[in-house]
């Protein structure tokens, strides 16, 4: 193993991350009463399927490898101190256990499940996981990017403005939203982002995606998929050029099919 982690990790932790979705996400799928849902914050909801699974997912994961540290995106919602774990551990698993909730609660088949295991700062596999169709895109640094045994790979190079891709502008500031927004029409089929970072991770490593633009970066949210990216061939880095880190503090993030690709989607979004 490239990241010396335990023999048949990958697998199991893929399989746990499977039959958990299997019995507490996709049963629940257009079936939530009002009662199974809550607020915990302006434009932001939790369900009885975020908190069974991420609970699940935690006895799972620190049973797979003993020592480890858990930071759930609920655990962190209800605790903002979890998320110090982050730069405490030694192996430290990040869980993100229903991606893109507004469209679970609104029954639109958009839905992830999102697992990275970060390594001092360093995320070293991340799992991503479609509950409805049990399909699942996985990564060991250094060992590629697979979908159910099938290596992908990111799309080709294009052109800026022939590149397919989306815009989540959401929590840049101003002027720089703004900016960036003006620039939506200029791309083929623009699109504001499927409100599911593990989905949209999932069409930048099959290829049919060529770029996405974050402004939030949440390290459940991107961790995982940044590696995934990066494993299927493709380049990333944050808006001021640094590279990723699940640590980070900075908003915004780009990703591209290369560095060329990047620098250019740079340029024309941002200016020289």
């Amino acid at each position: 193993m490239t990241q010396d982690l335990p023999e048949g990790l990958m697998e199991r932790v893929r399989a746990a991350i499977a039959a958990a979705a299997a019995e507490e996400v996709k049963p629940r799928f257009g079936r939530l009463s009002a009662h199974d849902i809550r607020h915990k914050g302006p434009n932001d909801v939790v369900t009885v399927a975020d908190l069974a699974m991420e609970h699940r997912l935690t006895r799972d994961l620190l049973d797979l490898l003993p020592g480890s540290l858990v930071v759930g995106e609920e655990a962190c919602a209800e605790d903002p101190s979890v998320k110090d774990r982050l730069g405490s551990g030694e192996l430290v698993w990040l869980v993100d256990p229903i991606d893109g909730t507004h469209n679970f609660v609104r029954s639109r088949p958009l839905i992830a499940v999102i697992v990275a295991l970060v390594r001092r700062g360093e995320t070293v596999a991340g799992w991503i996981h479609d509950p409805l169709t049990g399909t699942s895109v996985t990564a060991e640094k250094g060992a590629g990017c697979w979908q159910d045994g099938r290596r992908l790979a990111v799309a080709a190079a294009e052109p800026v403005t022939a590149m397919v891709g989306l815009l989540a502008t959401g929590f840049l500031p101003e002027p720089t939203r703004a900016a960036v927004n003006a620039k939506r029409e200029t791309f083929l089929r623009p699109t504001k982002g499927w409100f599911c970072g593990g989905q949209e991770y999932m069409a930048l490593c099959q290829g049919s995606l060529h770029f996405a633009l974050y402004g939030g970066l949440q390290p459940w949210d991107h961790a995982a998929g940044v590696l995934l990216h990066a494993e299927a061939g493709g380049y990333s880095a944050l808006l001021a050029g640094s590279r990723y880190a699940p640590t980070t503090d900075e908003k915004g993030l780009l990703l591209a099919p290369d560095q060329a690709s990047w620098q250019a989607l740079h340029a024309h979004l941002f200016g020289a």
